[in-house]
């Protein structure tokens, strides 16, 4: 079995950073990132840059690397006569996932609450009969409202409640997408000794609301190349036909060709392709219809836009909180982020 670090990768999913909240996430991969990269700076939207000069350079060549550092969350947007909030969704929810699950509530303290709604017991047939909306939902933290007032205000984030565990060869979490990716990144820099061209390492912020952090890092760069890195879809399960699967657990690291935002560059797909067979690193390809990634604004912000791809985590259960990735599926995205990083140089790129 491919082994990774499972204590690192549970610090970095297990801490909050809700999109426009990233704080303390961004503080832990600062810690983490400084003694790796020769430059580390923040750029106003709050992304994290961290650089790496390249050993065969000399016309100063910039290679991009995104991994957002946000988790879909919450904000309050109303504390009623009882106590309990009222919130809108930062990022994408499938609201039938909030039920009976637990939260934290970031004021002046972290505060657990629970998502309630209207019990079974009480509701009509018709109400039965419905699929659950977010506004069905409210957030019961068991204080009264001059107690809650203590602590929250209209305008906290809030995130999901769920520690990370081994499950056979997976791991499972809240957070994963995209935390897996940053730590896929982290874990690179680690063990990147030679790379070919100068790498920016970017941990970038509100992806899940718009890919705001990475366009406007991109545009600060101005990238040469880029490789997102980020989740994909895994719907290797019961009642999946062959062509919803996307991509399976265990099968490798894939390769991103398009998604909804972002159709790939050829020679960044094969580049990637040509890269994992010479390395024996297991691959897949991922073609995702609906959903979008950092790609797309590495891809197109630069002055001259830039030779974009992505390596993506196939990710059973997105956007929940018993999201699963297969450790060998995280080896071998570490292994195919170095092994291109090195070797980017050695492509023939004109064709």
């Amino acid at each position: 079995m491919s082994e990774i670090n499972v204590p690192l990768l549970k610090q970095i999913c297990e801490i909050a950073g809700a999109p426009g909240f990233e704080k303390r996430v961004r503080d832990l991969v600062i810690e983490l990132v400084t003694p790796l990269a020769d430059e580390v700076k923040t750029d106003n939207m709050g992304s994290v840059i961290a650089v790496k000069k390249g050993k065969r350079n000399p016309d100063g060549k910039r290679v991009m690397v995104a991994a957002h550092l946000d988790e879909i969350g919450f904000i309050v947007t109303h504390i009623d006569e009882q106590g309990f909030l009222r919130f809108h969704t930062l990022g994408g929810f499938d609201p039938k996932t909030l039920t009976a699950q637990r939260v934290i509530v970031h004021g002046k303290k972290d505060l657990v609450g629970v998502m309630g709604s209207k019990p079974i017991h009480v509701m009509s047939v018709e109400e039965r009969a419905k699929l659950p909306k977010t506004t069905d939902f409210f957030i019961d933290l068991g204080m009264t409202k001059a107690e809650v007032e203590k602590y929250i205000t209209i305008g906290d984030p809030v995130t999901r409640d769920r520690e990370l565990i081994e499950m056979g060869d997976c791991v499972n979490c809240k957070s994963i997408d995209n935390r897996v990716a940053v730590f896929i990144l982290i874990e690179t820099l680690k063990q990147l000794e030679n790379p070919a061209y100068d790498v920016y390492a970017t941990f970038t912020v509100q992806e899940e609301v718009g890919l705001r952090g990475a366009n406007v890092a991109a545009h600060g760069i101005n990238p040469d190349f880029g490789i997102a890195l980020d989740t994909t879809i895994a719907f290797d399960v019961p009642g999946a036909l062959p062509y919803e699967k996307v991509t399976e657990l265990g099968k490798g690291s894939a390769i991103k060709i398009m998604d909804a935002s972002t159709i790939c560059d050829y020679r960044m797909v094969e580049f990637m392709k040509q890269t994992a067979t010479k390395e024996a690193i297991s691959w897949q390809p991922e073609i995702l219809t609906a959903g979008g990634t950092d790609t797309a604004g590495v891809q197109r912000m630069g002055k001259q836009g830039a030779i974009a791809g992505a390596i993506s985590i196939p990710t059973r259960h997105l956007h929940q909180v018993i999201e699963m990735a297969h450790k060998k599926d995280i080896f071998d995205s570490i292994a195919l982020l170095k092994a291109c990083l090195e070797q980017i140089d050695t492509y023939d790129w004109s064709h």
